[in-house]
């Protein structure tokens, strides 16, 4: 069914009003979508199955006909700490861990960061909607501004996992089987294109991160960053 994200603010009572250009001219024009036509309807936090019952040049209004709790975000935070790629593999990085359902994205500056971001990009959250809407998914996920990796806030989080090509043997199930409890906010970190520094590593081992293996492969930053979460979004879902 064709998705559409809208604030919280354009649900008055039991009608939703579509606002957004690029989503009328997408119902419109794309879809042919008309009055009688089902949509769903997302906010952030329910989606609506809805039917439309008005289409004009600039506004369409549906009728909500079942509100619905989210059903497909994970029981565990899982966030990710990602070093600063180069523009489109970023983009690629951002979608693809929105479909895997990853909770917050933190771009990260490394020392090997060579992209050159102080500030949060509108396209990530462009990039994230667009893919929340293709994978059905209903929470937004929360893109911070770039952080310094000395500046997370390690200590929020009851597991916090350092995927590393020097690394053997120990793999993501291997740390959570040894978890007493099931965690109930995880981070993850990856490096930028370089990789993460010898005194990084040290740095996050020193602050109680687990340093993993996700196999013999060298993986690149954007290929790991999809492997790592997908793995603990099946893992604690």
């Amino acid at each position: 069914m064709i998705s559409v994200f809208v604030e919280k603010e354009s649900i008055k009572g039991n009608i939703v009003e579509i606002r957004e250009k690029q989503d009328i001219n997408h119902l419109k024009n794309s879809f042919r979508m008309k009055a009688g036509d089902k949509l769903r309807v997302v906010d952030g936090e329910f989606e609506y199955m809805c039917r439309i019952i008005e289409v004009e040049k600039k506004e369409i209004l549906a009728e909500i006909e079942e509100r619905i709790e989210d059903r497909y975000s994970t029981e565990a935070e899982i966030d990710i700490a990602q070093g600063l790629l180069k523009n489109d593999k970023m983009d690629l990085t951002i979608q693809k861990l929105t479909e895997i359902g990853i909770n917050r994205i933190i771009p990260m500056v490394t020392e090997r960061t060579v992209v050159k971001v102080k500030e949060k990009k509108a396209k990530w959250d462009v990039v994230s909607k667009e893919a929340l809407k293709q994978c059905q998914g209903v929470k937004l996920v929360d893109i911070t501004a770039p952080q310094r990796l000395k500046d997370i806030a390690f200590e929020s989080y009851d597991l916090v996992l350092l995927p590393y090509e020097c690394a053997e043997g120990t793999r993501i199930t291997d740390i959570l089987d040894r978890c007493e409890e099931k965690p109930g906010r995880v981070l993850y970190l990856i490096g930028p294109e370089g990789g993460f520094s010898e005194k990084e590593v040290e740095f996050l081992v020193d602050r109680g991160a687990k340093v993993i293996s996700l196999g013999r492969r060298i993986l690149r930053a954007e290929t790991a960053a999809i492997v790592a979460g997908g793995i603990l979004v099946n893992e604690l879902g």
